[in-house]
């Protein structure tokens, strides 16, 4: 093996097994401050409209993708639309990801006004749904929010520049109780989003199996991996030119990646030290859950967004009682080869087969819970202007 070979490996396996900066080890690590200015929350929009969505672009969405458009040309109407360039062909073909995400950012949206004192009357897809598959959806709205005064406050809005997705391991000192699930489910109230969990030692051990083989099965095809590879942004310069995606920012990454040692143009192999590293990173988030918890319901356009809405609330709970909530959502990725890893996540979770139509009960999230022992990092985001048409 050859010594520029051998520092792309060792190059790759710093991928995953540093792609969380922990704040409490070094400050070299975190992430620049202009990439996550956004979890300062507006400092000077007049317009409600800006300053509610000035909250809604830190809404948790797949791969940090930050999916979304909106157009406020008309008075006191907000239209959510998606960036057709901002979306995952080959780990989510169909776009359900995707508009969970768009659900998350609408919720958020809503809460934001309301602590305005603005009600949002949301109406899904005004002209129509997006197609089945990504290569035939277009530019129709995916919501169409007209405004109002007279909106309650939502106790949740206090948690929206708090809301961090934790993706280092979780404490394994710290059980998750049965009454603390309880509370975190009922935070979930549309009724057409069921929501389940489990903090059983007895239902954990295979779920945290399945989070394993699933992303196994995710690192070893090549065109998905790839399509996070694509997506990693790393050292300060590429997290604060792009400022979204996946970042990384620990001294060796950036030291590699300034030499053009940090290899993003293959999958690595398997056997290789990066991805034994890769799956070193799954495994720790995956053996520390301390808990999982879903959400299911019907899966039409209007189901897939609410399914977001709720999700989103059940984080913000999440971050109210000081709990961690992060989707391992491989198992859920239709694409041919997780076959049998979506038969068996529904059937441990929902007691189910797989769902065969839009009409079936479908498992729309699935998240690992726990508590972290170090504070959880803000993810960068792209600025207001860039999702705004005017």
């Amino acid at each position: 093996m050859d010594r520029r070979n051998f520092i792309r490996l060792v190059g790759g396996g710093v991928v995953f097994s540093a792609a969380v900066p922990l704040t409490g080890c070094s400050s070299s690590s975190d992430y620049p401050s202009q990439a996550i200015e956004a979890w300062n929350g507006p400092q000077s929009e007049s317009d409600p409209r800006r300053r509610a969505l000035a909250y809604a672009i830190t809404a948790p969405n797949p791969h940090n993708l930050q999916p979304w458009l909106v157009d406020l040309r008309e008075t006191g109407v907000i239209i959510v639309m998606t960036d057709p360039e901002r979306v995952l062909p080959h780990t989510d073909p169909f776009g359900r990801q995707i508009l969970i995400g768009h659900g998350a950012f609408i919720e958020l949206l809503v809460i934001a006004l309301a602590s305005q004192g603005i009600a949002a009357e949301v109406a899904l897809w005004p002209q129509g749904e997006l197609a089945p598959e990504l290569k035939g959806w277009d530019s129709r709205p995916v919501a169409r929010l007209t405004l109002r005064t007279g909106a309650l406050n939502d106790p949740l809005f206090a948690q929206v520049l708090k809301r961090h997705t934790p993706k280092a391991d979780y404490d394994t000192s710290r059980l998750v109780s049965a009454q603390t699930l309880s509370v975190l489910l009922a935070s979930v109230n549309d009724r057409e989003v069921r929501a389940g969990g489990t903090v059983s030692e007895a239902d954990l051990a295979p779920l945290r199996e399945l989070c394993v083989k699933s992303s196994e099965v995710e690192f070893l095809t090549s065109r998905t991996v790839m399509e996070t590879l694509h997506l990693l942004r790393v050292g300060p310069d590429e997290i604060v030119r792009h400022r979204d995606g996946l970042p990384i920012n620990t001294w060796m990454a950036r030291a590699l990646s300034s030499l053009g040692l940090f290899d993003r143009s293959a999958p690595p192999q398997p056997g290789s030290q990066a991805f034994k590293a890769m799956m070193a990173q799954v495994e720790g988030n995956s053996r520390t859950a301390m808990g999982f918890v879903w959400l299911s319901g019907k899966n039409g356009r209007s189901d897939q967004v609410r399914a977001g809405r709720a999700y989103v609330r059940l984080q913000l709970k999440a971050t109210e009682m000081g709990l961690g909530v992060h989707p391992l959502s491989q198992a859920l990725q239709e694409f041919p080869e997780m076959a049998s890893h979506y038969a068996r996540v529904h059937q441990l979770t929902l007691k189910r087969q797989a769902p065969a139509s839009p009409g079936d009960e479908t498992l729309q999230m699935f998240c690992r819970l726990g508590y972290t022992d170090k504070p959880v990092p803000a993810t960068p985001r792209r600025p207001l202007g860039a999702f705004v048409r005017t």
